[in-house]
């Protein structure tokens, strides 16, 4: 009759540590996603981030699909410099980015035409903005139609060129030479 008692006793105690043990994994894998969330959080926001690019606007530079490593630390730094090419939100539509190429910084002087415009027009990029254009001057939405962009609208700049294979490495300097020089 004793072990009757104690074989009953042993059955019950199991569903209780069973679903102790299930509550604890289930507590230790919630908080390895936590910890690895957070690192990985912290890993695009400061250090950088793989960015695949879509339409001709950067062409011939990038094209339509490659992928590219955007680091962070510039932008925190303050060291995006005239023909670096970035990562930025689009000053339309902050739920999209645009990848474009620094062609002006504050105080530059800088040509506000289009390739084709007969007159030639001119404006000073204020402080805290920056110049933007992508290197397709004649198929690319860019600061000659929305203005000058703020540098706190920059997400990253863009160092390398990972896909396709055949392109892997550093970025082209701009195919049209529109970099503008200090005054």
């Amino acid at each position: 009759m004793e072990h009757l008692t104690n074989q009953r006793l042993n059955t019950y105690l199991k569903g209780p540590d069973m679903f102790r043990c299930a509550v604890g994994k289930t507590l230790g894998f919630v908080g390895f996603t936590i910890q690895y969330g957070c690192i990985a959080h912290c890993a695009f926001e400061y250090i950088g981030e793989l960015v695949a690019c879509s339409g001709p606007s950067m062409e011939p530079t990038i094209t339509n699909h490659d992928v590219v490593f955007s680091e962070r630390l510039s932008r925190h730094f303050y060291r995006i410099e005239k023909g670096d090419i970035v990562v930025a939100k689009s000053p339309f539509d902050p739920m999209m980015n645009i990848c474009k190429r620094v062609i002006g910084l504050e105080g530059d002087k800088v040509c506000t035409s289009g390739p084709l415009d007969v007159f030639k027009t001119h404006t000073y990029v204020p402080k805290g903005h920056v110049w933007l254009e992508g290197d397709n001057l004649r198929n690319s939405t860019d600061s000659r139609s929305y203005g000058p962009v703020p540098y706190a609208l920059i997400r990253g700049r863009v160092c390398l060129k990972l896909w396709p294979p055949h392109d892997f490495g550093a970025l082209n300097k701009s195919p049209n030479g529109r970099i503008i020089r200090s005054n």
